[in-house]
């Protein structure tokens, strides 16, 4: 079997990277079409070894697409995701714009892959946020082991997160400061270079930024509503990977020594937790490639029941494409056949 897949946003980081992993993984793809805005009409992109050129996502009829990812944005996924799903094509959207329906599954196929079964309410299945992703791979096996009754997370963020602009951002700045020109922030709200901003979206009420607020909504339906969670999140001049400092407080009592083995063999984990200079992971090691990275696992003796731990993994790769493709994978694994079979 094999599936006719358009990608919307295909010139974007994440677009681009959803093509090299469909290509680096082979999803059994009859027919791969990129699609973007019309100011990108015409340019070129590629899959594999391959060269595509880009579509222009808003006349593009989906009557024939199998799959279609979007990572274009929300007001995009709001406009063309639903017109997508109605023409028969299933999407799988990176944007927040669907995570919090409850008749959209939101979805990291190492933790709740059962949740998939509720695509076909709307043809939609919602990718979470880049920071939840990682999280929630780390703390699924130790939820199911010691039940997680609390988490506190501070998050370290590099600038591919918010884009092709934020981290032409970084570029600019850092080269700047070494010639002693001026600095002028124009995505972030201050410096980024040699700089740590804890600002990542809009401010709430509450004076929690809404990606804080996501990393709360999103761990609660993907992992468990009973768990609270507070997150502090953080721009740090890193291009890419995301890492995040957490500390859980779990109903039972569960050592950092089982937990290391717990997610030893934990699916998406990868341990490398040795307690001497450079056992450990940073977004260095991490970019490019698949895995969830977790180290300094430890005991937290200021509760009862308590770890804390470093968990790092590539913001392009399993906080967003690597995500997307994995949920297309179980999809076809589980329940997808294709519209059209391959001639």
């Amino acid at each position: 079997m094999s599936y006719h897949v358009a990608v919307v946003g295909a010139t974007g980081l994440v677009g681009q990277e959803m093509l090299n992993i469909l290509a680096e993984r082979t999803f059994p793809v009859r027919e791969v079409t990129a699609l973007a805005s019309r100011k990108s009409l015409g340019q070129e992109v590629h899959f594999g070894e391959r060269s595509l050129k880009v579509k222009a996502l808003d006349n593009f009829d989906f009557s024939d697409v199998d799959i279609a990812f979007f990572s274009a944005g929300g007001s995009v996924s709001a406009e063309y995701a639903p017109k997508a799903a109605a023409a028969g094509a299933v999407v799988i959207d990176n944007s927040s714009h669907f995570r919090m329906d409850p008749e959209v599954p939101l979805v990291v196929p190492e933790v709740n892959a059962d949740a998939l079964a509720g695509y076909t309410k709307k043809n939609i299945i919602a990718n979470p946020n880049c920071s939840t992703a990682q999280l929630v791979v780390a703390l699924k096996p130790l939820h199911d082991a010691a039940r997680i009754r609390r988490v506190v997370v501070a998050t370290y963020q590099a600038v591919s997160g918010a884009g092709n602009a934020a981290s032409d951002e970084l570029f600019r700045q850092t080269r700047a400061i070494y010639v002693n020109d001026p600095i002028e922030p124009e995505h972030f709200t201050k410096q980024i270079a040699f700089n740590v901003i804890p600002h990542i979206d809009r401010f709430l009420e509450d004076g929690a930024t809404r990606e804080e607020w996501k990393m709360v909504a999103e761990t609660k339906k993907i992992l468990d509503p009973a768990i609270e969670l507070i997150a502090t999140c953080v721009r740090v001049p890193v291009f890419v990977g995301h890492s995040e400092a957490v500390v859980a407080e779990f109903e039972r009592e569960i050592t950092p020594g089982s937990a290391r083995k717990i997610l030893r063999e934990a699916p998406g984990c990868l341990v490398v937790d040795k307690r001497e200079d450079g056992g450990y992971v940073t977004p260095v090691e991490c970019a490019g490639e698949y895995a969830t990275y977790i180290s300094r696992i430890r005991r937290d003796p200021t509760v009862r029941n308590g770890l804390a731990m470093w968990v790092v993994s590539d913001n392009l790769r399993k906080g967003a494409a690597l995500n997307a493709v994995q949920i297309a994978e179980s999809l076809v694994a589980r329940h997808l056949a294709p519209r059209i079979s391959a001639s």
